[in-house]
């Protein structure tokens, strides 16, 4: 994470796409992160909002046209993966065809919303063989609501957030102090308990 943060501070622009990119395809980082970076980034003046914001939707949704297009071409042979074959589930796929059949475009604009399915769902959404304008409309129509609020919030909030992430830190720090004492606490209690006894007085 620390090194994602890096990437997104030092080169900016192309760290906020890179990111974003790499997040939509399946890299267990949270979409939002590298949005509220550009969005303080631009508040703070090391970015161009209007410049940062762009970059922000063409990331996220690059990389779902890339997983698209993945699953339209190769079609069921990119289940055989490895890394496919742990988003995509014999039960997974069932489920999302189906969804696909009854209504494509809402599952599209719900799944990129969903942590761990939407990787997953474009993939399947290729191999589907949903139609690409659906997919591209949904997929875009989702992002540009969500991604510009979230910017916007961590443009005008972004003193906040940085005083709430501080308060978050100084927390961890006592939680990990309480979770020590803890755990000394126990350790002495086992030993102590589980140490040789006396023998009673007769």
């Amino acid at each position: 994470m620390a090194i994602l943060q890096e990437l997104v501070q030092r080169f900016t622009y192309g760290g906020i796409l890179a990111v974003l990119l790499l997040s939509s395809l399946g890299l267990p980082v949270p979409e939002e992160m590298p949005i509220v970076a550009a969005g303080i980034l631009s508040h703070q003046g090391l970015a161009h909002w209007w410049l940062a914001l762009p970059v922000c939707v063409v990331g996220a949704l690059s990389g779902d046209m890339i997983l698209y297009w993945i699953g339209r071409r190769w079609g069921d042979r990119v289940r055989g993966w490895w890394p496919v074959r742990r988003l995509l589930t014999p039960e997974r796929t069932l489920w999302l065809e189906q969804a696909y059949r009854d209504h494509a475009m809402k599952t599209v604009a719900t799944a990129r919303h969903v942590a761990g399915l939407r990787a997953a769902a474009f993939l399947s959404a290729g191999t589907a063989r949903v139609p690409f304008w659906k997919f591209a409309v949904a997929d875009a129509a989702a992002a540009v609501v969500t991604i510009p609020i979230t910017f916007g919030l961590a443009y005008f909030f972004s003193y906040q957030i940085n005083a709430i992430l501080a308060d978050v830190h100084r927390v961890e720090r006592w939680l990990a102090l309480v979770g020590l004492v803890v755990l000394a606490g126990g350790l002495v209690f086992y030993m102590t308990r589980s140490g040789p006894r006396l023998p009673r007085a007769q």
